[in-house]
């Protein structure tokens, strides 16, 4: 005999069906929302970093210079140097807090622009966040119009300990020569 407050099975599935729905639903909610949270922070993270790395680029370096210098064409320049470091982003606040610097061992003008391959000099040579400075470099130096690539020193491997050497081959996204 059946009981008037007995559900049948068919219901209660269907209910655990919407149920579980919902739930993934709500859940996809969530993540989007967590997604949208981490987004900003991001942002907000990325835009201090900019504010922090221009005030200590302008306690190191002569900011009317450096303007001009990018204003430059690198044909019209005396010394690379000083040009290229002007036309580095972030990475340039790193390299002037840290003691670092780059030196151009060679530099060509083909038709698709200046070729460059570079030397990390200072403090740099014996920094484990190297190879994100490498990159750091590349990065900002290619977005130039009149820079087509950028390479380093092949002698820079031997900077790195053998973790960091293989890390760097492996994942740096920069070319040695």
């Amino acid at each position: 005999m059946l009981c008037g407050n007995v559900t049948p099975l068919s219901m209660t599935v269907r209910g655990f069906i919407q149920a579980k729905a919902r739930v993934h639903e709500d859940n996809t909610k969530r993540r989007v929302m967590d997604d949208d949270i981490l987004e900003q922070y991001r942002l907000e993270a990325a835009a201090a970093m900019e504010v922090e790395s221009k005030r200590r680029i302008a306690e190191t370096s002569n900011v009317e210079q450096d303007e001009i210098l990018r204003n430059t064409s690198l044909d019209e320049v005396e010394e690379m140097v000083p040009a290229l470091l002007a036309r580095l982003g972030q990475v340039r606040a790193a390299l002037d807090g840290h003691g670092g610097g780059i030196s151009v061992t060679e530099s060509s003008k083909l038709e698709d622009g200046y070729h460059f391959v570079l030397d990390l000099t200072g403090a740099c040579l014996s920094c484990g966040a190297a190879p994100g400075t490498l990159q750091g470099v590349k990065t900002d130096l290619e977005n130039d119009i009149e820079i087509a690539k950028v390479s380093f020193c092949s002698s820079l491997l031997d900077t790195f300990d053998e973790l960091g050497r293989e890390f760097i081959l492996a994942h740096g996204e920069v070319d040695f020569v």
